[in-house]
């Protein structure tokens, strides 16, 4: 097998690595600026790999991934010219996942890493003789932040989360900040978006706000009020899906998720009617309503079936009238 030097050019999705003895650790915030995003770079979920893949143009017909072994469960998948090809489960303590029988000839290769932990890489190898070159990509570059709702830990496996689905499906470059339990507007988050490149941008604000009652009537729409940088590059702002418990009841400072998509929709219109075109209110409802309750099992989060839905509302609500429009 032939060794392939894991270089910052060869990941996609990803803010900045870590390097190790021998690995390579990708996290979605400045590793260098962990102790500036708190608690623990983000309550310890930026270091989860959620919508980084290793990215190659290859005519290897297998490959295999190193990893420093740890104690969980690491699931890795394998997606060809934007088709998900294969899945793989590996067990805590395992150090190699090969992927084997990809198609013959040139092809782009994705390898999506884990959702739901963190994974450390020491190598990346492929056939001998094989050829491998940069991927050039002139994708439109999409961020899209959020709660657990988009790191979609329960979704089947990294390239089926509702972001990858819908990057893979309009040939999207994707970074996901989906931070589970910690999407609380801080404002070096926002720096995060403002200076990475982006030419689309789309926000899923308030569940973790009111779970956490973090921002009161006061402070929370400030808050939403976020245009910095990017001018031009459409954000779509996403009130809450729908949680039954949450939907009227009030939290400790008196916000509900009905309240919550009031308040997103007047900082929307706020920020349109000073001369902001580009920034669009979207109903969270119209993306996981009453129609997908039956995947939303703990009446919170999503199933794996859940994300598929939300992928392909997300395309409807989102994606045609808003980020098509404006490319």
């Amino acid at each position: 097998m032939q060794p392939i030097q894991l270089t910052d050019a060869l990941f996609r999705g990803a803010v900045s690595l870590e390097h190790g003895d021998g690995w390579a650790k990708p996290w979605r915030i400045p590793v260098a600026e962990y102790d500036l995003f708190p608690p623990g770079g983000i309550g310890g979920t930026a270091e989860i790999p959620a919508g980084v893949r290793l990215a190659l143009v290859s005519d290897t017909r297998s490959l295999e991934v190193g990893l420093l072994p740890s104690g969980a469960t690491t699931t890795l998948d394998c997606v060809i010219n934007e088709e998900l090809v294969s899945m793989a489960a590996a067990p805590p303590g395992t150090d190699r996942v090969p992927f084997s029988g990809l198609p013959a000839g040139n092809k782009r290769i994705e390898i999506y890493l884990s959702q739901t932990v963190p994974v450390r890489l020491t190598g990346l190898t492929v056939e001998d003789g094989a050829r491998v070159v940069p991927v050039t990509d002139d994708r439109p570059r999409w961020i899209t932040y959020g709660s657990s709702i988009s790191q979609c830990t329960t979704a089947a496996s990294p390239a089926q989360t509702w972001p990858a689905l819908v990057a893979r499906r309009n040939r999207l470059g994707l970074t996901c900040l989906g931070f589970g339990g910690n999407c609380h507007l801080e404002p070096m988050v926002a720096r995060l978006i403002r200076d990475q490149p982006a030419d689309l941008i789309s926000l899923c604000l308030g569940i973790n706000v009111q779970g956490g009652a973090t921002l009161a009537p006061r402070t929370f729409r400030a808050a939403v009020i976020v245009r910095e940088g990017h001018p031009g590059a459409p954000i779509a702002v996403l009130s809450p899906i729908l949680s039954p418990p949450r939907e009227t009841a009030r939290n400790a400072v008196g916000l509900s998720l009905v309240d919550m998509r009031g308040e997103i929709g007047e900082a929307v219109a706020a920020l349109r009617a000073c001369g902001d075109p580009d920034v669009h209110y979207v109903d969270g409802l119209a993306v996981f309503g009453e129609a997908e309750l039956p995947h939303l099992p703990d009446l919170l989060h999503p199933n794996a079936e859940g994300y598929a839905h939300f992928a392909v509302n997300f395309q409807r609500a989102v994606v045609e009238p808003i980020f098509k429009g404006a490319r």
